[in-house]
């Protein structure tokens, strides 16, 4: 099976018509056993009401057929940026997420609207999985006018008020205090969100990651810190970087509840988010959580696949144990998916990337008048 990915459960977006505006219409759904779902009049999307059902880690035939569309649409989606790069299309970085997608979807699958999300620079396909719309990030990557930051922004800092996906960020680690600060607002609200912070390994060596784990464990904040530990820094490799690789170790250090999981399993995901989810909403504690997992693709487009830092033999293995591969082989083994209704369910995904490229292709570029728009903002009103 080749490396390929879909969106996420959480906004139940299916191959619909998409409106001039860049968003999809669909109708509202509920399984019966999960979170109950309704239509946001706002952005024509499903979305959940609850978290979960009683067995939060459960799911049913047609989550899981979720699940698996939204890694297909991800994998998908990051194969057409890959091609748009080569082609001149996207300018500046491009982190792809392919290898990951597990992490994303059992992630966003498990939290509401209203909660927040914040990562770095490998920000796409999260974003997909959060429900930002896949033509309004296409948009942005080809530096768009209709892109989610006007085409300001770019593959590294993608951002969606609508969703609360509070942006991609480029610098190493320094979205962390951010979240810390999301999460300080949250609890001086008396709100019940969770505030997500997606970061790579290497991040756990900055100093702004240590003061912001450390503000949050001492004034109790509902932040969930998600370490996607897929073993390089760039090119780097952990065991060169760090001198404790058990780099979960970190959560004791500020009397901190601390995880890890099997990244390339996404009820494994999930299981473990329904732990520090109620951790965060009941008990305003924050929770630090290592996903390993392990990226196809080089650190960014300028970066060789493999024959550089890893071995092709290494990344081959590693392939092995392709998200998409093992939920489609659950799936499969339980009599719940042929292989027909998964060519469908990835036409679906190839067509929907397909729309994003073509509605980002055609959207104009940004008005010269906007270069110094967005600096300052008016705080008088």
């Amino acid at each position: 099976m080749s490396t390929e990915a879909k969106r996420a459960p959480v906004q139940k977006r299916k191959e619909k018509p998409a409106s001039s505006d860049g968003q999809e219409n669909v109708a509202p759904t509920d399984d019966g056993n999960g979170p109950t779902t309704e239509k946001d009049p706002e952005m024509g999307t499903v979305i959940e009401k609850e978290s979960a059902p009683a067995n939060i880690a459960g799911t049913t035939p047609e989550l899981r057929r979720d699940l698996l569309h939204s890694m297909l649409l991800q994998r998908r989606f990051e194969e057409r940026c890959a091609e748009a790069y080569a082609l001149g299309k996207i300018g500046g970085f491009c982190h792809l997420y392919i290898g990951q997608e597990a992490i994303s979807t059992g992630v966003m699958s498990m939290i509401r609207p209203d909660d927040y999300v914040i990562t770095a620079y490998r920000d796409h396909a999260q974003a997909l999985a959060r429900g930002v719309s896949p033509r309004a990030i296409m948009a942005e990557l080809f530096g768009r006018d209709t892109g989610c930051s006007g085409g300001k922004g770019g593959s590294m800092h993608i951002f969606d008020a609508h969703t609360n996906f509070l942006g991609g960020h480029g610098i190493v680690g320094s979205h962390v205090p951010i979240a810390a600060g999301v999460g300080f607002a949250i609890k001086y609200r008396r709100g019940n969100q969770v505030c997500i912070c997606f970061f790579g390994e290497a991040a756990v060596n900055i100093g702004a990651f240590h003061e912001a784990l450390n503000m949050a464990s001492l004034w109790d904040l509902p932040v969930i810190f998600i370490m996607e530990n897929n073993r390089y820094g760039m090119g780097t490799a952990i065991s060169r970087s760090t001198a404790n690789e058990d780099a979960i170790v970190r959560a004791n250090g500020y009397r901190m509840e601390g995880e890890t999981v099997d990244g390339q399993d996404v009820f494994a995901v999930r299981e473990c988010m329904a732990r520090a989810i109620e951790r965060a909403r009941k008990e305003k504690r924050p929770t630090l959580i290592e996903m390993k997992t392990y990226r196809y693709m080089g650190h960014s487009m300028s970066d060789a696949v493999s024959g550089t830092y890893r071995t092709k033999d290494e990344l081959e293995e590693n392939m092995k144990r392709d998200p998409i591969l093992l939920l489609h082989n659950k799936m499969f083994e339980a009599g719940e998916l042929t292989e027909g209704e998964m060519h469908k369910l990835d036409d679906e995904a190839k067509a929907i990337a397909q729309d994003a490229w073509d509605y980002a292709d055609s959207s104009p570029e940004p008005p010269l008048e906007k270069l110094h728009t967005d600096i300052y903002t008016d705080t008088t009103s």
